[in-house]
């Protein structure tokens, strides 16, 4: 069996980490110096106006788009309220009726915040009052009264040391939750995590008294660092980095609060890139196709749109082994999409609703073994998600969880000169690839100078916005660069050639 690993690239000017699970890449992380995102972040905000048709209300946090908050993400009663469920922000889970938001929050009141859904499209990001600090082994939440254990944690000796340690520490009126990786943590580790997450709450609760609305007054970790410290135990072998100062920054990390994984970081020493090493430059592409291919000559058709995203399955090349009838045949490929279509959610992060067009069986029992599939499948993913029984026109209706930008929507936009695909890569992103490209191949071209030619808004950005990374390429490959743009070239479309320096002409 494959190994799990997870495997970062910070040798450029964005942060892509890569979950491999058993061989296979199931989740990318992107972050980009100049677009960071900022879920988890917390604000002392201002409210601007208040909704009541909406049970809403929009607040100023300091960013560029107004804040979103719904009257069911406030603390309505007292901070330390006894709550009996709260879901993984920290949120309690009420069946009660809602308080009309009118009554909790008015305009120009100063609120304490914090994000937990990063602006998407034209939205702005949404907020909570119900503070979560998520640590190692523990997530601190200041305002609610709540223990919560994983319910991955099965052991009920260990449910019962961990519910009596964090019963002794809590502050009166605060709750914990215990992270499924705490199974493997001592009881000094997760003394310390409480220890910290508790220092740090006073902290910001002093600044909060410091500073005027709108003010950012705790920062998360970034990506690198947060994946690691969210993802990393037992079921992964390694943690390899290409970047010196990125690896040694990991390794300070790791030593001060995951020290029994700090031997499982590693620098990468290859030659070519590492996501080319591990072929995830390979599956990053077909996660941005349309279609995708399924190893027995079917495919899998995704339409990605504001309302809903639909997929279709199709049989393809696929006509069924000898023997078998139609109906096995028809089978056979939906219970491998099943299976590609839950990792292909996770790797592209599709949230929100989808509508699943598997082949039509005629027999129930067949809809039913490729239902169980399905939900087998998607019982891997992090993100929570409903499902439908299969109709019998083999439709699907299911939900899946929000929290970020899709794949295509972080990496793309919408173009009409895609080819059909509806997309095509941003400015941004063939500017990395480019740079990748000169890192790989830079060093081995002929003469003194790397020649770029580009889309006109790619060469732009180059020179203009990412001229730090351009000059950094400089250095890398001890190499001028010219990049020029040409009117009329495909956005995604670029040429890197080798020459000769031009020569000054004698006097």
């Amino acid at each position: 069996m494959s190994e799990s690993v997870i495997v970062i690239n910070a040798d450029g000017p964005e942060t892509r980490v890569a979950l491999i699970e058993n061989g296979i890449l199931t989740e990318l992380f992107i972050e980009r110096e100049r677009e960071r995102g900022i879920v988890g972040n917390v604000y002392k905000g201002k409210i601007l106006r208040v909704l009541p048709g909406m049970q809403a209300a929009f607040v100023d946090i300091g960013e560029d788009k107004a804040a979103f908050l719904y009257a069911g993400d406030i603390a309505s009663q007292k901070p330390g309220e006894k709550v009996d469920k709260v879901d993984k922000n920290g949120v309690p889970k009420r069946g009660g009726k809602v308080s009309n938001i009118a009554d909790l929050v008015h305009p120009g009141q100063e609120i304490l915040v914090q994000v937990v859904k990063d602006p998407i499209s034209t939205k702005g990001a949404r907020i909570t009052t119900y503070i979560s600090l998520p640590g190692r082994n523990v997530v601190f939440m200041p305002t609610v009264s709540h223990v919560g254990i994983s319910r991955r944690i099965n052991s009920e000796r260990q449910r019962r040391r961990l519910r009596r340690l964090v019963d002794e520490m809590r502050p009166k009126g605060s709750g914990f939750i215990v992270r499924t990786v705490a199974r493997h943590a001592s009881s000094a580790q997760v003394r310390a995590g409480m220890d910290y997450l508790i220092r740090l709450w006073a902290n910001i609760k002093a600044n909060e008294r410091l500073h005027r609305a709108p003010v950012l007054l705790y920062r998360d970790l970034d990506l690198m660092l947060r994946v690691v410290r969210d993802n990393l135990s037992p079921d992964y072998a390694r943690v390899i980095v290409d970047d010196r100062a990125a690896y040694e920054r990991l390794k300070r990390f790791a030593d001060a609060f995951l020290p029994e994984y700090a031997d499982r970081i590693e620098l990468f020493s290859g030659r070519q890139g590492i996501f080319d090493s591990y072929g995830i430059e390979l599956e990053i592409d077909r996660a941005l196709e349309r279609k995708v291919e399924l190893k027995s000559g079917g495919s899998l058709v995704f339409d990605q749109g504001e309302a809903l995203t639909a997929i279709d399955v199709n049989t393809g090349k696929f006509v069924g082994s000898k023997g078998k009838t139609l109906e096995q045949t028809i089978t056979q490929t939906n219970l491998e999409a099943a299976d590609e279509i839950a990792e292909q959610l996770r790797l592209r992060n599709v949230g929100g609703l989808i509508i699943i067009d598997f082949i039509d069986m005629d027999r129930e029992s067949n809809r039913r073994k490729v239902y169980r599939r399905l939900q087998d499948a998607l019982r891997r993913d992090r993100a929570k998600a409903h499902i439908t029984k299969i109709s019998e026109m083999g439709l699907v209706e299911m939900s899946r969880k929000r929290t970020r930008e899709s794949l295509e929507r972080r990496l793309a936009i919408t173009c009409e000169v895609c080819g059909g695909k509806g997309y095509h890569k941003s400015p941004s992103t063939i500017c990395y690839e480019i740079l990748r490209q000169i890192r790989r191949e830079g060093e081995h071209l002929a003469g003194e100078v790397i020649s770029v030619t580009a889309h006109p808004d790619v060469a732009e950005l180059m020179n203009g916005a990412e001229r730090s990374a351009l000059d950094h390429a400089v250095k890398r490959v001890h190499k001028a660069i010219d990049v020029q743009g040409r009117k009329g070239f495909h956005p995604e479309k670029f040429e890197i050639r080798g020459k000769k320096a031009r020569r000054a002409n004698p006097q």
